[in-house]
C-alpha cells in the first residue's frame, strides 16, 4: 500500500492525501489550499491525484481546507463516490455552495482590474458544486461500512466541528488486512457544544495525524467566555465596536452559546450583537437539526432554554442591505462575521469601517494562515490594505485562543494514550501543520508508535 502527501503536508492547509493498492485508489479529504491568491491558485487548479481513476474520496469533515477542492475535483473528472457522516454531509452542501460563490465572484472582480485581458476562470463553479454534492453517501458514525469487499471504513467523532470524524479504514490487499487511522481534524476536550474525541478501540498499521498545535497548549475553555465578557463590557463602557471574524461554520457557533450562557446569567451588558453572515446562519441552523448529537452540557441547557443559539440582544442579519446598516450604526455594538482569517466576505466591510478608530476592538479567535489578511493584523502591522486601499490599524487587536478547535499538546496525549490501551501504531506521519507544531507532536508520538514518526512533504510518497 502507499499513501502519498498531496497537501497539508508541511503546511497547515489543502488538506488531500492518496492511499493506492494493486486495485484501489481513496482520497484523504480534498481541501483547498489557503494563503497567497497567486500560490494558492497555482496549487489548488493542479490534481496530482488522477480524478477520473479514483475510487471515491474519504471526508473527515466539512471545512474548507479539508473540503473546498472536491467541486475543482468534480470539474477534472472526478465520479466516484464521496464518504462522511450524516452531519458533514449537509454541511458540506452548504460550504460548497458558498465556496463556489466566492470563486466565480472573485474571478469577475479580478476581470474587470483586467479589462478583457487575460481574463481568470474561477476553479469551479455552482453548477460543478452541485454535481459533487450528488456524489456523497451520508454514514452514520461509529458503524462498520463496508464500500467493497477488500475495503470498509468507520467513522467516529473527533470533536472538532458538527459531524466531523476519526476515519478508520481497513483494507485487504493480497490477502493481508491492513488499517489504516486518519485524525482529520482532531478536537479538544470539554469543549463547549461537542462531544470529546473519540478513542481507537484497537491498533493500526499507520496513523495519519494533524499538528496544527502540536507544540502549544491552549487556554482553558473557561477563560473564553471571560475574555468576551471583559472586552464586551470594555466596548459598552467606551462606546465602540467589537468586530468578531469567526469561521461560519464550528468558531461562530461556540461564539454564540458563550454569549447565549452569559445573557442567561444575566451578566451580558445590554449591546446589540449581530452575526453578520447568511453562511453562518444556514451552519447554525444545521446545528439546532443535530443538537441531540451535541454534549450532555448542551442538552441540560435545553430543558430551559429553547434555542442555545439565540436571546435577546442577538440579531441574525440576512441582506446586503442590513449588513451595510451596521456601518452606519452609533454607539457600541458587535458583530460577528466571516471570512476567520479576513479574505473575504462582509467581514472585510466592517474591518474597513472600524479598524483605524482606537475605540474599537478586533477579536481573533482562530488560526490566521500567513499572507492573510488577518495574520497582518495578528501582526499589529502599522497598516493594512483592505480593498486596494490603506488603512492605520488604530484599533485594539486582542488574539483569543481558548476557542480553538484544533487538539493541543495535553489533548493529543489524552488521545494517544487511550487509543493505544491495546497496543501502539506501527508507524505514523504528521500532516496539517508547520514545522515547529510537527516536530513538537513527533517527540510526543515516539512514545507511542513501534516504528517511524515521519512529516511527510508535499508529493512525498510512502509504504506501508
Amino acid at each position: 500500500m502507499k499513501i502519498t502527501f498531496l497537501g497539508a503536508a508541511g503546511e497547515v492547509t489543502g488538506s488531500q492525501h492518496l492511499i493506492e493498492t494493486d486495485n484501489l485508489r481513496l482520497l484523504l479529504d480534498c481541501g483547498l489550499f489557503q494563503g497567497s491568491r497567486r500560490e494558492s491558485r497555482v496549487k489548488n487548479m493542479e490534481f496530482h491525484c488522477r480524478p477520473q481513476e479514483l475510487d471515491g474520496v474519504i471526508l473527515s469533515h466539512a471545512h474548507i481546507d479539508h473540503c473546498g477542492n472536491l467541486p475543482g475535483l468534480y470539474r477534472a473528472g472526478f465520479e466516484g463516490t464521496i464518504f462522511c457522516t450524516d452531519a458533514t454531509a449537509d454541511i458540506a452542501d452548504i460550504m460548497l455552495q458558498d465556496a463556489a460563490h466566492i470563486q466565480e465572484e472573485d474571478a469577475k472582480y479580478l476581470n474587470r482590474k483586467k479589462k478583457g485581458r487575460d481574463l481568470i476562470e474561477p476553479l469551479y463553479t455552482a453548477e460543478d458544486a452541485e454535481g459533487v454534492v450528488r456524489l456523497i453517501q451520508p454514514m452514520h458514525f461509529n458503524e462498520w461500512h463496508e464500500l467493497a469487499t477488500d475495503v470498509r471504513v468507520r467513522f467516529s467523532p473527533a470533536g472538532h466541528i458538527l459531524g466531523s470524524a476519526i476515519t478508520e479504514l481497513e483494507i485487504r490487499e493480497r490477502s493481508q488486512w491492513k488499517r489504516i487511522v486518519f485524525t482529520g481534524d482532531l478536537g479538544r476536550y470539554g469543549m463547549p457544544l461537542l462531544v470529546d474525541p473519540q478513542a481507537l478501540d484497537s491498533p493500526a498499521d499507520a496513523l495519519i495525524i494533524e499538528s496544527t498545535y502540536g507544540n502549544r497548549v491552549h487556554p482553558p475553555v473557561k477563560d473564553m467566555k471571560a475574555d468576551l465578557l471583559r472586552i464586551i463590557s470594555d466596548a459598552h463602557r467606551k462606546g465602540g465596536r467589537v468586530i468578531i471574524p469567526a469561521f461560519s461554520l464550528g468558531r461562530t457557533q461556540q461564539v454564540v452559546y458563550h454569549l447565549n450562557e452569559l445573557f442567561n446569567e444575566n451578566q451580558l451588558p445590554r449591546i446589540p450583537i449581530f452575526v453578520d453572515s447568511p453562511l453562518s446562519n444556514r451552519c447554525t441552523n444545521v446545528h439546532r437539526r443535530y443538537q441531540e448529537s451535541l454534549d450532555d452540557d448542551v442538552n441540560k441547557t435545553l430543558r430551559h432554554d429553547i434555542d442555545i443559539f439565540g436571546f435577546e440582544t442577538l440579531t441574525y442579519t440576512e441582506s446586503p442591505q442590513q449588513s451595510m446598516e451596521l456601518n452606519d450604526r452609533h454607539g457600541p455594538f458587535v458583530v460577528i462575521s466571516a471570512s476567520g482569517m479576513c479574505e473575504s466576505g462582509r467581514i472585510l466591510h466592517h474591518l474597513k469601517h472600524a479598524i483605524s478608530n482606537e475605540r474599537n476592538t478586533i477579536v481573533l479567535i482562530g488560526y490566521q494562515a500567513p499572507g492573510t489578511l488577518g495574520w497582518r493584523i495578528s501582526e499589529r502591522q502599522p497598516y493594512v490594505k483592505i480593498f486596494d486601499t490603506e488603512y492605520a490599524v488604530k484599533a485594539h487587536v486582542e488574539q483569543l485562543g481558548g476557542l480553538s478547535a484544533h487538539a493541543d499538546v495535553n489533548d493529543f496525549k489524552m488521545w494517544l494514550d487511550q487509543s493505544t490501551e491495546h497496543g501502539d501504531f506501527g508507524r505514523a506521519f504528521i500532516v496539517h501543520g508547520e514545522k515547529a507544531s510537527a516536530e513538537g507532536l513527533s517527540s510526543l508520538l515516539k512514545t507511542y508508535v513501534d516504528g517511524e514518526v515521519t512529516i511527510p512533504q508535499r508529493m512525498q510518497s510512502f509504504t506501508v
